[in-house]
């Protein structure tokens, strides 16, 4: 507020406030005096008429009362006269007429309240006579607001007054700042031309002065610094000139470290490709030779290069998912997993190590993990494959364990948190803030002892935050190490169904191991089993006889003594027995099981002791009796599962075609995706077997439209059967819409196990002795005299068609009749040099070699194969001559046994 204003109000306010309040209360003494002498007035008056009119009452001259009444009403303010007998009986009423009763009163009683007064007295007669004055206060009233107004009048004019002389006086003190304000803001904005007059009060006076002091003053200063700056303005062009020119060479050093990066992460990525291209052609040529005959000595340095070529091929992975990261070039898939599957899967190929340091591996995925999670599985495979791999590496004694908990849980999305626990050296905290950079160990001597690049955490911990967590580590040298990390994962909340119901059988557990006995007996508790627990070597009883027997071997028990003590528990036992060893299938102990039982490698998985004890107590997947399953159920054909076979090989159809009949379940073949394509149209089909590579529309497409067919194919589970079933490929087929990878040669123990997953049925078991031979083992071709593989070796084409004898001579027939054919195509391609129709032409030849005795040519066929696809056509001219030469070798053989 300003002064002006403020000496305004004062000089205004504080006299007018006096006499408004003077004035106030003038005003109420005033009105009170005025009302108090009208009442005085009507007592009086009223007083000495009613004296008047008792005697006029004694004397019942009743003119004389309306005389009186009438001379009351001559009075101004009163408006009406009543006279009352004691009963209330009007007497005498005169003037206007009454607004309100009256009450006989007992003395003079005068009632100001309401619009106007009301005055009631007692007359001294012996008939108690009353009188009732109404009286009017309106001109009491007007007085009152006259009076009011006058002074209102008053207090406008003296308020009118000092306004004026206030505004003279703050006028003449506040011109000079006024002036003085100016002044100043014109200094501020560096106009020095102004002088004030010093005039005026003394205070101002004084004020002016200094002013002009401080004009001249910051004149001098504005020209020592205008001198000043030209001088620094000048030093500062040349300053920015010498910064120019090394911000010019920053940018160019900052562009050519941008380039030097974006050239280094392509070196890697290139680099990375194209020494895992060779490597994976070492890696299949050395799966070739394996098949071949190699003595033992020969074996041994085969598996030792081939366990070199896994590490290279796992270092030059992690250089090429580092150079992804670091580009941003990594994507992520959402697909389903399930966490027990993973983690099983992940201990499983990490087993073998663990096994030749008589390490527990263990698995804990708690119960309330959902089932139905989406996420990118290859990639939290292969953070946890990384993380077991280096608990294994660093842990000489001891446990590796790995948990799976519900950290946080909302509508759509869940937080796994996932700990790996070892018992291994342990780490110092110096050491631990190292093990996240890249290319770098807790310790130097680290990577000549334990091997690696120093990129796996790394890689682990950019995968992990890219999927949406974060990892942590614990760890004190000595007691172990304990990696952890959040995953963030979107589900539907559904949980997990118990894989059996054992309908509270007793089944007696033997685990030295406390957290895997604690596991185990969790486990088995969930599938509603009484579990007692035996002591050491599984000599304490039971409190009643078990059903089943679970016995886990211990490096310690695969002594001889140990042993033979096992052999005789065995020979003792009334139930079967599952032994649970913790080593390699090599080194599996043969002992007898006069009652039954299996022995199973650690670390098992959820789903095989499942599997394992349903065998072994007969069970089917939802009954609780011991009922033993040898088929399905009798069913009309019209109910039978039905299985749609597509597959360009006609041997490859047959084989599927009998093996889906010996299970109890109809096919429908079809040698193409269209052919598959017409048939879906027509007939009912519950299941599809896709192979991948066909020519027209290969199993990729055919799925695509099967499933814009729409209806029953847009659930419909379809398998691809393939080949080439790598890790990569194997994810790249789920994500487009396969529900499961099946590999070629089909193992028919792996196929009755997904036809059981995906129909929901319980399936027969093949039939025993087809072993399932997926792979050639070293040395089972029959070899000739002359040390060459057989043309044709029909005990290895039985035992690849799963034990039927018949069925590898039909398949062994569509090969030799196909053979001028494939030959035809083979060499039409290779003429034209058309990589795409000659790999086509192969890979219809190694198809039909896959399940004949004929090891000569399937060597040949599945090698040519691999080096087409890793070299290219240029490198298989002599190879596919001595193709040609087993083909003719194969036609003799033919000739000869007509």
């Amino acid at each position: 507020m300003s002064i002006k204003t403020r000496l305004l109000l004062w000089l205004m306010l504080l006299p007018l406030g006096l006499l408004a309040i003077t004035s106030a209360l003038n005003l109420t003494h005033e009105a009170n005096e005025r009302r108090s002498s009208l009442q005085q007035h009507l007592m009086d008056s009223t007083s000495l008429t009613a004296k008047a009119m008792s005697e006029a009452l004694d004397d019942q001259q009743d003119d004389a009362l309306r005389a009186l009444g009438e001379a009351l009403l001559e009075i101004e303010e009163i408006r009406s006269v009543r006279l009352f007998t004691a009963a209330g009986t009007p007497l005498l009423s005169l003037g206007q007429p009454p607004r309100s009763s009256a009450r006989p009163p007992t003395e003079p009683t005068l009632d100001t309240n309401g619009a106007g007064w009301q005055l009631t007295l007692p007359l001294s007669s012996p008939h108690a006579e009353w009188l009732a004055v109404e009286v009017e206060t309106l001109g009491l009233t007007l007085s009152n607001y006259r009076h009011l107004l006058i002074h209102g009048l008053g207090l406008l004019l003296a308020g009118l007054g000092l306004f004026l002389l206030a505004y003279s006086l703050s006028r003449r003190i506040t011109e000079p700042l006024v002036a003085i304000q100016a002044a100043l803001e014109r200094l501020n904005r560096g106009d020095h031309g102004i002088q004030l007059s010093e005039t005026g009060p003394e205070e101002t006076v004084q004020l002016m002065v200094g002013v002009n002091a401080l004009r001249d003053h910051l004149e001098r200063v504005q020209e020592d610094m205008q001198a000043q700056i030209e001088q620094n303005t000048q030093d500062l062009q040349e300053s920015m000139e010498t910064i120019e020119v090394k911000n010019i060479e920053l940018d160019i050093a900052h562009r050519r470290a941008l380039e030097a990066s974006r050239i280094k992460s392509e070196f890697l990525a290139n680099m990375s490709h194209e020494i895992r291209t060779p490597l994976n052609g070492i890696i299949g040529f050395c799966q070739l030779l394996g098949r071949s005959r190699l003595d033992s000595r020969q074996q041994d340095w085969l598996e030792h290069m081939q366990k070199t070529s896994d590490s290279l091929l796992l270092l030059v992975n992690d250089i090429l998912d580092f150079s992804k990261i670091e580009a941003g070039k990594l994507e992520l898939e959402t697909v389903h997993l399930d966490m027990v599957n993973l983690v099983d899967d992940v201990l499983g190929m990490q087993a073998p190590q663990a096994h030749q340091k008589g390490l527990h591996l263990l698995g804990l995925v708690f119960d309330d993990v959902p089932t139905d999670l989406q996420g990118d599985p290859l990639r939290i495979r292969q953070v946890l494959t990384n993380l077991v791999n280096n608990a294994i590496k660093f842990t000489e004694s001891g446990e590796v364990i790995v948990r799976v908990m519900l950290e946080e849980s909302r509508e759509h999305q869940v937080t796994l948190r996932v700990n790996v626990s070892d018992t291994g050296i342990g780490l110092p905290k110096e050491q631990r803030d190292r093990l996240f950079k890249a290319f770098s160990q807790a310790n130097s001597s680290d990577t000549r002892q334990f091997g690696g690049t120093g990129l796996g955490l790394v890689i682990c911990r950019q995968l992990i935050e890219q999927m949406g967590g974060a990892i942590t580590m614990s760890s004190e040298p000595g007691n172990g190490s304990t990696f952890s990390f959040n995953l963030p994962l979107a589900t539907r909340h559904e949980h997990r169904i118990p894989e059996l119901d054992l309908g509270g059988r007793v089944v007696a557990l033997y685990e030295p191991h406390l957290a895997t006995r604690r596991a185990i007996n969790h486990l088995l508790s969930t599938w509603n089993a009484k579990v007692p627990i035996l002591g050491d070597g599984g000599h304490i009883s039971p409190p009643s006889p078990p059903d089943l027997v679970l016995a886990s071997l211990d490096a310690k028990d695969l002594t001889p003594e140990r042993l033979a003590s096992w052999q005789a528990c065995l020979d003792e036992s009334t139930c079967p027995t599952i032994l649970m060893a913790n080593t390699s299938p090599y080194d599996m102990p043969e002992l007898r099981m006069p009652l039954g039982g299996e022995t199973l490698t650690k670390p098992i998985s959820r789903q095989v002791l499942a599997d394992t004890i349903k065998r072994q107590l007969g069970l089917t997947a939802t009954s609780k009796l011991p009922v033993p399953q040898t088929a399905l159920p009798k069913l009309a054909a019209a109910d039978l599962p039905r299985v749609l076979v597509v597959d360009d090989v006609a041997s490859n159809r047959l084989l599927l075609q009998e093996l889906l009949r010996e299970a109890g379940i109809m096919s429908l073949l079809a040698s193409s995706g269209e052919e598959a394509l017409a048939l879906a149209q027509s007939e009912r089909v519950d299941l599809v077997l896709m192979d991948i590579r066909m020519p027209g529309m290969n199993g990729e497409a055919t799925l695509e439209a099967l499933r814009q067919l729409g209806g029953v194919w847009k659930t419909c589970p379809v398998i691809a059967v393939t080949a080439h079933a790598r890790e990569e490929e194997r994810q790249r087929l789920l994500s487009c819409g396969m529900h499961d990878v099946l590999i070629k040669p089909v193992d028919a123990k792996v196929l009755v196990k997904l036809l059981s997953q995906h129909l929901a049925l319980t399936l027969p078991a093949p039939r025993q002795g087809n072993g399932g031979a997926s792979e050639m083992a070293p040395g089972d071709s029959h070899v000739e005299a002359d040390g060459e593989l057989a043309v044709v070796d029909m005990q290895m084409g039985t035992r690849l068609a799963g034990g039927r004898e018949e069925l590898a001579s039909k398949t062994l027939t569509l090969l030799l009749e196909s053979l001028d054919e494939s030959e035809a195509n083979l060499d039409a391609a290779w003429q034209a040099e058309d990589e795409e129709a000659l790999l086509d032409a192969i890979h219809h030849l190694n198809g039909a070699c896959r399940y004949c005795g004929v090891p000569q040519l399937a060597l040949l066929a599945e090698t040519l194969e691999t080096r087409l696809r890793v070299q290219g056509v240029a490198a298989v001219g002599s190879l596919l001559n001595e193709l040609y030469a087993a083909m003719g070798r194969l036609r003799a053989w033919q000739s000869r046994q007509a």
